[in-house]
């Protein structure tokens, strides 16, 4: 099962910022989606960090989520303080959950991040009921694009994070990003296409364009306000797939 461990006390404060809060800001909200045709088989689901507060996770289930992805660090120093109350919480309502790592390349290396996020929550264990870990990786919180690295060393320092989380779980990380984001800063690299499933930001009733290498998208979060609260997420598959998904990858 995930391991938690605390901040101490001379850490700074954890950042509440929800996935995809940063390219939003940087690229815009995109348009108000309801939930896109042509996916009635796929499965819905949330994204939540301490932003979000303590939730009622049996009325979120009630209301058609089967999954979460919840905020368990950032960087270095930064956890999430509502990480038990949000991940267990959806745990106990009978959803498929898991957690997800805020990347700051202008802060450490990969690798130390990655046991950075196992140490905080973010690991996995082929129950069935545990997601693999995701990585998200998107504007810093003052707007920064490249963090100051180049498209070769954002690339090594992605493969660093994701051989890193390998080495500790046995599974590579989901990868969270939007195509703008990818592009600029790697230069459109299809490098991790074959190991690491996508998770896409695009808030638009379809997806025009993936990041390249990729055939298709894992996730999709497609608004950020819907049905459900918070961002509003679909896997590409049925239940069945969901659960095989967070046993041991197959779809």
């Amino acid at each position: 099962m995930p391991i938690r461990s605390t901040t101490s006390a001379s850490s700074p404060p954890p950042i509440a910022d929800g996935l995809g809060t940063r390219i939003r800001r940087c690229e815009g909200a995109g348009v108000a989606v309801t939930r896109p045709s042509g996916t009635s088989h796929q499965i819905s689901g949330i994204d939540v960090s301490a932003e979000q507060g303590n939730l009622d996770w049996r009325r979120i289930y009630a209301g058609g989520a089967r999954f979460a992805y919840v905020k368990a660090s950032e960087g270095m120093a930064c956890s999430n303080p509502l990480f038990s109350q949000q991940y267990d919480g959806a745990d106990a309502a009978g959803m498929v959950r898991g957690a997800y790592h805020c990347a700051r390349p202008d802060l450490s290396d990969g690798g130390s991040q990655a046991d950075y996020f196992v140490a905080n929550g973010g690991g996995w264990s082929a129950d069935g009921a545990t997601l693999p870990g995701a990585l998200a990786l998107e504007y810093g919180p003052d707007g920064a694009e490249s963090y100051g690295l180049t498209p070769i060393d954002m690339v090594t320092w992605i493969l660093t994070f994701s051989d890193r989380y390998y080495s500790h779980t046995g599974r590579f990380p989901v990868i969270y990003t939007s195509l703008g984001w990818w592009s600029r800063n790697l230069g459109n690299s299809g490098a991790f296409a074959f190991a690491n499933p996508l998770w896409i930001a695009r808030w638009n009733p379809r997806i025009d364009k993936l990041p390249s290498g990729w055939s298709d998208y894992t996730f999709w979060q497609y608004a950020i306000s819907g049905t459900l609260p918070c961002d509003q997420n679909l896997f590409n598959g049925d239940y069945a797939q969901l659960q095989a998904f967070a046993s041991d990858g197959g779809l």
